[in-house]
């Protein structure tokens, strides 16, 4: 159902008002995600400028805020770590070169029309990702508010660390962080109310008043907002194609996030989204982000809807957010620097906490194979860290996925009432067998991993002493094609079906599968065995050639 319309304001001015709303939000929100990402701020603020400017040429979800996000920094924070321990300008070179293939991937692939990548990460597994990833961004933050450095590790090694370093606690930087937590927390309902900025100013506020750094508090420290020409960063081959590998992860990761808020918003207001133009709009976005120096960016669901809450009508409300932006950073980034570490790692953890939301696994857990690809993502993510936990909780995914194909089952089927439908036996005991008839139907497609097992059931069903039928009606509806090891078996069973005096008919071949199998059995099936498009006209062939078998003398 559509929303309901807004009052009438010109579409300049609500774009504007949006704009300037979400700005707030946008800016604090830039510098926290650099700090998730162990980078400056400016990369943070780099990544929003040019999100926001490149995203609006040619994306088109009027909607989408196109920045650096929590999920993107903590993915290129590990990255870097990987590549570049303690080396800081190893480090910087590290993430641009993996924000410049991240944008080559996502041109490439809109360029190839591959809007579907993101079928790859199955929705349980990105929320369990997700709320792992949540835990993990947490965790990185409490040394900001506790004031304690602990040795880097796993993120089970990084709290035990935390525990371990009570007494260094510091009461003012918790008490800070509380405060600032309590506070988002408050102001939340208050759509039109940048709480992010609000804290923020707050913080510099006590600092200006309190001296807070003092007492061992942090601060931000200065940002370095000089402008670079674009460039290359300066990597040998082989890292090189390490980021090519990590940028992968990096891509899915992004593209499921902003695909699934862009699409979310489209469909709420009827709006049209093109999949494979949104890569484009991506691409172009991070290419820009990555050759000054960025972070990656992806269209994240908090500052999406933050824009669409503030009464944004089209992507000129991104414009005039990159705008307020670029006027807040060329006068107030003096005064950012004076913010507290507390209050900016309360903000990360407030952006991430949504996350956090049991409700959101909750359908997963009713449904067994679901539990478990959502709690082997949380425990891939918390154990092995955020890469490798990735294409783990990916990896186990797809295996079950293989593993439900590879199962046999097959299904005998029988007339349900008088009509033309034919249903398994098992599930309707109404329904009655056909006489002289034997129907199967494979319940997964047959490729090479099952068609052997598969059709190894039908021919036990087949020497079962209570089998008199003449005639086996194998419906294939499943299986939309065939491969090689799916044809041999096929031909094997019509030559064991022959053998035995039977008659082999197939039912609902779809296009593909009946040229690859008609071309593959040559004379060995006739046509008329091939051309049943429902079980029911398959039914009609096997009842006449029972027929004509009994007409016939001796």
């Amino acid at each position: 159902m559509r929303p309901p319309e807004r009052a009438a304001v010109r579409p300049w001015l609500a774009d504007l008002i949006a704009g300037l709303a979400v700005a707030g939000l946008l800016l604090p929100e830039a510098v926290a995600y650099a700090s998730i990402a162990g980078l400056p701020p400016r990369h943070g603020v780099v990544a929003l400028l040019a999100g926001l400017l490149f995203y609006g040429l040619v994306g088109r979800s009027r909607f989408a805020i196109v920045s650096a996000t929590s999920s993107s920094a903590a993915v290129l924070a590990a990255a870097t770590a990987t590549m570049a321990p303690g080396d800081g300008s190893l480090k910087l070179a590290v993430a641009s070169g993996l924000v410049l293939f991240t944008g080559l991937g996502f041109l490439g692939a809109g360029l190839a029309r591959m809007g579907s990548i993101t079928a790859f990460i199955a929705k349980p597994v990105l929320r369990g990702f997700t709320f792992g990833l949540a835990l993990v961004v947490i965790l990185h933050q409490l040394p900001h508010i506790l004031g304690v450095h602990p040795g880097h590790g796993n993120p089970l090694q990084l709290a035990a660390s935390l525990l371990a370093g009570f007494a260094a606690w510091n009461p003012l930087g918790i008490g800070l962080g509380l405060g600032a937590l309590a506070l988002l927390r408050l102001l939340r309902p208050c759509r039109h109310v940048p709480a992010a900025l609000v804290v923020i100013v707050l913080g510099i506020v006590v600092q200006l008043f309190c001296g807070l750094d003092r007492f061992g508090v942090a601060l931000v420290g200065s940002i370095d907002l000089e402008f670079r020409p674009p460039e290359l960063p300066r990597l040998d081959q082989s890292e090189w194609l390490r980021l090519g590998e990590l940028a992968f992860a990096l891509l899915f990761v992004l593209y499921a996030e902003s695909y699934g808020s862009m699409r979310s918003f489209a469909l709420r207001y009827g709006d049209g989204l093109s999949a494979n133009r949104e890569l484009i709009a991506l691409g172009a976005a991070n290419l820009a982000s990555g050759l000054f120096g960025g972070m990656p960016v992806g269209a994240g669901y908090s500052a999406t809807a933050a824009n669409e809450a503030a009464g944004a009508r089209s992507r000129l409300a991104a414009w005039c957010a990159a705008l307020v932006v670029l006027l807040a950073v060329l006068s107030l980034m003096p005064w950012m620097a004076l913010t507290p570490m507390p209050v900016l790692a309360a903000i990360v953890i407030h952006a991430v906490g949504h996350s956090l939301d049991p409700a959101a696994l909750r359908r997963y857990f009713g449904w067994r194979r679901d539990r478990l690809v959502v709690l082997s993502a949380i425990a891939a993510v918390l154990l092995l860290g955020v890469l490798a936990g990735l294409l783990v909780a990916v990896g186990v995914s797809v295996l079950m996925t293989l593993r439900g194909f590879s199962l046999p089952r097959v299904s005998m089927l029988g007339r349900l009432g008088e009509g033309h439908d034919f249903v398994d036996l098992r599930a309707h005991p109404e329904a009655v067998a056909v006489p002289g008839l034997l129907i199967l139907r494979p319940e997964a497609p047959l490729f090479f991993a099952n068609a052997e097992q598969t059709l190894a059931l039908v021919r036990r069903c087949l020497r079962a002493p209570e089998n008199a039928a003449r005639v086996l009606i194998l419906s294939l509806e499943e299986s939309p094609d065939l491969d090689g090891s799916s044809l041999e078996a096929l031909l094997e069973l019509a030559q064991q079906v022959e053998a035995r005096g039977m008659t082999l008919l197939f039912a609902r071949l779809h296009e593909r599968a009946r040229a690859v199998l008609g071309r593959a059995a040559g004379e060995r099936l006739p046509a008329d065995a091939l051309t049943n498009w429902s079980v029911d006209d398959a039914v009609s062939r096997g009842l006449a050639l029972l027929a004509a078998e009994r007409r016939e003398p001796g």
